[in-house]
């Protein structure tokens, strides 16, 4: 069972692409999460405004490795060049029960 959700809530910059910044996260998710030790999926969420990413990795400690490196690339530049960095709010959870 998964362990722990990086869980990102964040709004967009005013007049950023919609349809640039979902092609910007699918080229971060399949050419570059994907690979890192522990993913296993990654979703986003919006509403109205209100944007959030809800990334599932195996353990917790795959979750902090992530949300805490400081290593960047192209991509992840990319996808952050659409986010207003005043709006972030960020948080690991662990999986304490799963209904599915």
């Amino acid at each position: 069972m998964p362990n722990a959700i990086y869980f990102v809530s964040y709004k967009l910059k005013k007049g950023a692409s919609v349809p640039e910044f979902l092609l910007a996260t699918e080229k971060l998710n399949s050419e570059y999460m994907c690979k890192e030790k522990g993913y296993i999926s990654w979703k986003q969420l919006v509403d109205g405004e209100t944007w959030a990413d809800m990334i599932t990795f195996e353990t917790i400690d795959d979750a902090k490795r992530v949300s805490n490196s400081s290593e960047t690339n192209d991509l992840a530049e990319k996808f952050y060049s659409f986010i207003n960095f005043n709006s972030c709010r960020s948080h690991i959870f662990k999986v304490e029960k799963s209904y599915d």
